[in-house]
């Protein structure tokens, strides 16, 4: 026998607080997903000036107008940390190339994404950070391609 005062929640209660549940969790994971977006690109621009300033710290430091490569600028000075010790190397949703010139007074390093959807990010021997379209952007021979907007331009 079942007691008449019997306490709990019904179902439709318990239902309406699982479509209220829902509704939130639609309106929050877009907007989650669009920060990680932006995060992981502010971190590519971040790596990409990293990388660009132990660059011209190598030249300056080695008494040679040549760049260095990812293992040079990693293991061999320490001017960046071990995770860039091999080439190609994979950060969040980027992966960062670093390719010098015939001879290695130019280089230019990318940071390309596997998010379609996502800019890809390069820099060259002068410094300057720019975007490009996620097929579009290239790095050959120390030299950018594909990337036309400056990073900061408006």
């Amino acid at each position: 026998m079942t007691p008449k005062n019997q306490k709990g929640f019904s179902l439709v209660e318990l239902l309406v607080v699982v479509i209220i549940i829902g509704i939130i969790a639609a309106i929050a994971i877009p907007s989650l997903l669009a920060s990680r977006k932006a995060a992981n690109q502010a971190s590519a621009i971040a790596n990409l000036r990293t990388i660009h300033s132990a660059e011209v710290t190598y030249q300056a430091t080695t008494s040679g107008a040549n760049f260095g490569s990812f293992a040079a600028l990693s293991t061999t000075t320490n001017l960046l940390d071990s995770s860039f010790a091999a080439s190609p190397v994979k950060k969040n949703t980027y992966t960062y190339t670093l390719t010098l010139g015939a001879t290695p007074t130019v280089y230019c390093a990318m940071a390309k994404s596997s998010d379609t959807t996502a800019k890809d990010y390069g820099v060259g021997t002068d410094g300057t950070l720019y975007e490009g379209g996620n097929a579009s952007a290239t790095c050959a021979a120390g030299v950018l391609g594909g990337v036309t907007t400056v990073v900061g331009a408006s």
